[in-house]
């Protein structure tokens, strides 16, 4: 029998993974459902689990807060609305993070990689010195955006992440720049989101307003003190790095 404990605020979400963890073949028993940081840390206190389903924002405060305050040696699959805690997951003994909404496709994948945890390691010592290296292993693999879509007046189109030199934001709106020079008006609102999905070994936000994929820089030059200048492949204009940028992109340029 393995013992699941959901960590999740929200009813509609704890409802649909419930039901997704009834229908699964494998004997599993739901042993508590939990809704805040608090009664997470006084369950652990005193209980054990196999693995765990945590959403990440509850109501009175973050769910990495309860990993903070108590051990634990389980995995756990994250399940929430935001991509941006996907390290923090790492960190703390996550094997997947599931995007809400996730169609019970996706459930099932992250199911089946915690099977495979349990069959591999099955013997607990064994199972708890070697946690961290699968996750790690896991979370080096994660699944960044491979395409972005575009709007146009015929319908939609879509631009492969591979084949985009950098991307913009200009009075509000983000741009994607392709190997041909050309612009594409994306349907993300902010530099910010898009980092979010892209590999940060391929790609850096070199100041305010541009965020560029590493295979495509052609040269680099020095613009001023503090300023480098950086030549893309069928780019004709140079792109600069501001002040605050310019060590970090230094030591990112030499990964």
């Amino acid at each position: 029998m393995i013992k699941v404990l959901i960590i999740e605020d929200e009813i509609p979400a704890r409802k649909k993974l419930k039901r997704f963890i009834e229908e699964l073949d494998t004997a599993v028993k739901i042993v508590a459902e939990i809704d805040t940081v608090q009664s997470a840390v006084d369950f652990f206190r005193n209980n054990q689990v196999d693995v765990v389903f945590s959403d990440i924002e509850l109501l009175d405060g973050n769910a990495f807060e309860i990993y903070g305050k108590v051990t634990i040696s389980c995995p756990v699959i994250f399940t929430t609305a935001y991509d941006e805690f996907w390290m923090n997951a790492f960190e703390n003994n996550g094997i997947d993070y599931l995007l809400k909404p996730f169609s019970k496709e996706r459930f099932q994948r992250a199911w089946d990689k915690y099977l495979l945890l349990r069959k591999s390691f099955s013997q607990e010592s064994h199972a708890i010195s070697n946690l961290s290296q699968l996750i790690q292993q896991n979370f080096n693999e994660k699944n960044y955006k491979k395409r972005f879509s575009v709007n146009c007046f015929q319908g939609m189109y879509f631009l492969e992440t591979e084949n985009i030199l950098f991307f913009e934001a200009n009075e509000g709106v983000v741009f994607a720049c392709d190997i041909k020079a050309k612009k594409h008006l994306l349907t993300e609102s902010t530099l910010k989101e898009i980092e979010a999905k892209l590999n940060p070994s391929e790609f850096f936000r070199i100041n305010r307003g541009e965020l560029i994929q590493k295979k495509y820089i052609e040269r680099i030059e020095r613009y001023n003190k503090n300023t480098l200048a950086v030549k893309l492949k069928s780019y004709e204009h140079l792109l600069k790095t501001s002040q605050s940028a310019t060590s970090e992109f230094r030591e990112w340029i030499e990964k």
